[in-house]
């Protein structure tokens, strides 16, 4: 742990501090789970971790934010959102995830306001101002705070700090939400996410750890994180792959031989970085 991560990890603790009291979207993922247990070391009571409940959000991540909660003692709720019900956001376009955080902060806004919680939060990090983050368009409209990007955190930084404190998301493969396994273009509907969590959860049970299962209609398109793609390697195995994405509903099944890149389904878009706010 170097003397630069340890002086951002303080930043971040002093941010919070002058917080004084805040709502934090924990997803269940590594920089959300990190920056709600952060919240709560030091601000006690006065933090809340909300979990939105949609279709979207696969009982995997249910399961770990209920966990991170309960292993840390955490204030923390689940509340339903609706973005799946918004016509926009349904379309699919390339501003899907604008759409998904505005509901997600139309919802946690007026909830910390009625609470008497001062600020809503959520796990924006340094590494994310490099993609396609729109969602931090909607963060920024609705007065939403960044705090471990505001500190300087990296993932790398959250994932070292995280296993610091005995979190065990600290190793845990990226968690986007079940919509970004559908390209723009196609619309999200609750039937291909399902299919997408079945998919993905035969998968896990073959002990692949990181991975995305592309909803392409009919087919699936299986991208395999490189430290796993040698796995596939053996005959057997690959069958078993084939056979897992087969029983999810899915008619014909392609392996990429790149293996699971961060986004992929972003390389249609025009990428720029997000503006800091």
């Amino acid at each position: 742990m170097t003397q630069d991560v340890l002086a951002r990890e303080r930043a971040l603790e002093e941010a919070l501090a002058g917080l004084r009291s805040v709502v934090v979207a924990m997803s269940g993922g590594v920089d959300s789970a990190y920056l709600a247990v952060k919240a709560h070391l030091v601000l006690g009571e006065k933090a809340l971790a909300v979990t939105a409940e949609s279709a979207s959000l696969a009982e995997v991540e249910r399961a770990d934010a209920r966990e991170v909660a309960r292993l840390f003692g955490l204030r923390h709720r689940f509340v339903p959102t609706g973005e799946v019900l918004d016509p926009a956001y349904v379309r699919n376009d390339g501003l899907r995830c604008y759409h998904c955080k505005s509901e997600l902060f139309r919802t946690l806004v007026p909830l910390a306001r009625s609470l008497g919680f001062a600020h809503v939060a959520y796990g924006l990090i340094v590494d994310d101002r490099d993609d396609f983050r729109p969602g931090h368009r909607a963060a920024a409209e609705a007065g939403v705070l960044s705090p471990l990007a505001d500190a300087g955190l990296t993932k790398a930084d959250v994932r070292a700090l995280s296993r610091r404190i005995g979190l065990p998301t600290w190793d845990k493969p990226a968690s986007p939400c079940l919509s970004s396994r559908i390209p723009y273009g196609t619309p999200v509907t609750d039937e291909a996410l399902r299919q997408v969590e079945r998919a993905e959860a035969g998968l896990r049970a073959l002990g692949f750890r990181e991975l995305r299962v592309r909803h392409l209609g009919g087919a699936a398109r299986v991208e395999i994180g490189a430290s796993e793609m040698a796995r596939l390697e053996d005959a057997q195995t690959e069958a078993s792959v084939r056979a897992a994405v087969l029983a999810a509903g899915y008619g014909d099944v392609a392996i990429d031989r790149r293996g699971y890149r961060r986004g992929s389904l972003n390389e249609v878009l025009r990428v720029l970085p997000v503006a800091s706010v």
